[in-house]
């Protein structure tokens, strides 16, 4: 049986990344904190996570008006509503990630598509474009690579969690496969899939700040190339952002021990 998630993981400069990545992670879950606030900093790191999830999609809001409740974009309402569902579909997202994926967009496009199509994969060739990807690939294309991706997910592989998170990611954003949200639904399904498989499995990593910093659709032009050196770069970028994700919530963890 062919690795394809393993072939990427030894392409050049891919290992190191996720090894720097990997101890990152290590050195965070050895925080002192988290031996007694643990669920808080998860629940930090998720907000923040979801303020820069719909910063990526172009509408930035201070984090104290989210805390105080103050923000009623839909684009922002959806990105929260999303990373609050992760906590509920960690069991399911194995077995069963078309339900996921269409919960994921059922709560993140709500107010921003009809009621009808919330969860429905397009039938069309349309969907938005908020990154300047260009046109998306046609249904019948769409359908046949998260075929793909959904044995992906349920085949074994010596390749690191990161990895699969980072093909998952990236295959929704280019693919959009819902036609609204679907950068929201990308990055909380790679977040999901660092917590399920075990890289990150009390979800503390606020990942999507990590890809609010870097030249986030630069590195999904270079994944669309489908040459070796893109998909690198876009892995490569991917162990980035968690290791930037990382200092972000040790700096929650900080600011928590600090009182």
């Amino acid at each position: 049986m062919t690795d394809p998630l393993a072939a990427i993981a030894q392409l050049p400069g891919v290992a190191e990344a996720i090894e720097t990545a990997r101890e990152a992670v290590d050195r965070l879950y050895r925080h002192r904190v988290l031996r007694r606030a643990s669920p808080a900093v998860s629940t930090e790191s998720s907000l923040r996570g979801a303020r820069a999830s719909a910063a990526i999609e172009g509408v930035d809001v201070p984090l104290d008006a989210l805390r105080r409740d103050e923000v009623h974009d839909p684009v922002v309402q959806g990105a929260l509503r999303a990373s609050a569902e992760l906590g509920r579909l960690g069991p399911t997202w194995r077995k069963a990630p078309r339900q996921v994926l269409a919960r994921l967009h059922t709560v993140a496009a709500a107010g921003l598509a009809d009621e009808p199509d919330l969860g429905r994969p397009r039938a069309v060739q349309h969907a938005l474009d908020p990154l300047g990807l260009g046109s998306a690939p046609s249904p019948e294309e769409t359908t046949a690579r998260l075929e793909s991706l959904f044995e992906l997910l349920d085949s074994p592989t010596k390749a690191p969690a990161l990895v699969l998170a980072a093909v998952v990611h990236a295959e929704l954003a280019v693919l959009r496969p819902f036609g609204t949200a679907d950068g929201v639904v990308a990055r909380a399904a790679e977040r999901l899939t660092l917590v399920e498989y075990g890289l990150d499995p009390k979800s503390l990593v606020a990942v999507e700040v990590g890809h609010l910093d870097l030249p986030y659709a630069e590195g999904l032009r270079a994944y669309l190339s489908g040459t070796p050196d893109g998909v690198a770069l876009w892995i490569q970028q991917c162990a980035s952002a968690v290791t930037l994700g990382v200092r972000e919530t040790a700096a929650i963890c900080e600011a928590m021990q600090r009182g």
